[in-house]
């Protein structure tokens, strides 16, 4: 048995805040405990309390930084890594000149292999301890994440894309190939450590009506697994996606009607909805997910969140790196701030580090395992520092409330205010920062 005593501030959510002053919606101490053992939350509370129940427990002392699960990043892309700040187009033309020709790198599993351990390091610096993330084509590329977060023991949920049409060759499988290597990979990995295989046909544009009846197959057949796509993100990729579907009512219908709609459902983007499309979403329980920099950088639009909530929809929010510009959730949550604001649509910081933690826990269905602190739950925490930048301690001398300094993070911070971070009851942000450097060292 291994156990070890965290103490610091804490803050841990039990529900979205109805508002700024739902102070019954989170627990937040000034001085707590938290008890690690082998590998998830024993205790919470304050430290008074939690220290007697493991006296001989050693003790890592983060006051006066704060506390929280993880952050969960619910939309991004393995294989975009080192395309991340290509100067931009819009989506068809971003997807064309940048992205199919990265993943035509990731046939070979070296290459995955060396950009998994990468990939895994830039999340655990910003403080992700969970991501859903798209593979490419390639089997292999799968096979390496996995093989890399088993490693490291860190939760991680993913799949290789399914595409049988309008990519490039050498990087297109075909209804059978996509289903049986999804198969297979579900097979080896779904639920082995702490996996989530995600069933994963790209979007329409890039699959044939057969294959997305391969992926709903695929779907009804494992039932546990999660199932991501694209929709809505741009209006010429929706305008190209009618005119290779002209029977379905909408883009949505086109996923609908081949059963990959329901509650494990993420659905990337969904900014251009029709009041048909926000019917069916309420209707089945799928999720949209907000990528609030990516939206930005490619002009695609603005994320109609408060709209979609109001229906009962709940959404994800996530970096969508590579055209989204930062692995941080706390720049995305920076972002989604503005642009919520356009369409006067107030982010709170209480809801926004709810988002990111037991929010996007809840939209995967995982908030009895990740995104809170609460005894029995994976250990997966993040230190934040307030102080982090001159900038941010400056502002942070006038900030009296916990609001104001979750706001301060939430618009100023970066990797450099995540002080710790601990995946699985182990701290890792020294080791994966220490791997980052070897890989590109400075300068002599």
């Amino acid at each position: 048995m291994t156990e070890t005593l965290l103490r610091g501030r804490l803050l841990t959510f039990h529900r979205d805040p109805a508002g700024p002053d739902d102070a019954e919606a989170y627990t937040y101490l000034d001085d707590a405990g938290l008890l690690l053992r082998d590998g998830r939350i024993a205790a919470s509370g304050a430290f008074a309390d939690v220290a007697p129940q493991a006296p001989h427990a050693p003790v890592v002392d983060h006051r006066p930084h704060l506390m929280m699960a993880g952050f969960i990043d619910t939309h991004i892309h393995f294989p975009q890594v080192q395309v991340i700040a290509s100067w931009g187009a819009q989506l068809l033309d971003w997807l064309n000149g940048y992205t199919f020709p990265e993943e035509l790198r990731f046939a070979d599993p070296d290459h995955c292999a060396r950009m998994a351990q990468a990939f895994l390091d830039q999340l655990t610096v910003n403080g992700t301890t969970t991501a859903v993330a798209f593979c490419s084509v390639h089997a292999a590329s799968a096979e390496a994440l996995f093989a890399e977060a088993t490693r490291r023991d860190m939760r991680m949920l993913g799949g290789k894309v399914m595409m049988d049409r309008n990519a490039p060759d050498g990087l297109r499988d075909t209804p059978q190939q996509g289903y049986d290597d999804s198969a297979a990979l579900i097979a080896r990995w779904h639920g082995r450590g702490r996996n989530g295989y995600v069933i994963t046909p790209r979007f329409a544009i890039t699959s044939t009506p057969d294959q997305l009846e391969m992926a709903g197959a695929l779907a009804a057949a494992h039932p546990g697994c999660h199932i991501q796509t694209h929709l809505s993100e741009n209006l010429a990729e929706i305008a190209y996606t009618a005119e290779l579907y002209p029977e379905a009512r909408d883009y949505l219908d086109i996923y609908e009607r081949f059963g990959l709609l329901g509650p494990r459902t993420l659905l990337g983007h969904a900014i251009h909805l029709r009041p048909r499309e926000i019917d069916a979403l309420a209707a089945t329980g799928a999720h949209p997910v907000f990528c609030p920099t990516s939206n930005l950088f490619l002009g695609s639009g603005l994320f109609d969140e408060g709209g979609l909530r109001a229906r009962g929809i709940t959404s994800g929010i996530a970096t969508d790196v590579g055209a989204g510009t930062s692995y941080s959730m706390l720049q995305t949550l920076n972002e989604g701030y503005k642009v919520l604001q356009l369409q006067g649509q107030p982010l709170h910081p209480l809801r926004a580090f709810h988002w990111a933690t037991r929010g996007n826990a809840e939209v995967l269905g995982l908030a009895d395992r990740i995104g809170t602190l609460d005894p029995g739950t994976e250990a997966d925490i993040t230190v934040l520092n307030v102080r982090a930048t001159e900038a941010m301690a400056l502002r942070a001398e006038r900030a009296s409330t916990l609001a104001e300094e979750l706001f301060i993070l939430q618009m100023m911070g970066d990797d450099r205010a995540i002080a710790e971070v601990y995946v699985a009851g182990t701290p890792r942000k020294a080791a994966a920062r220490g791997a980052a450097r070897m890989r590109h060292p400075e300068p002599a």
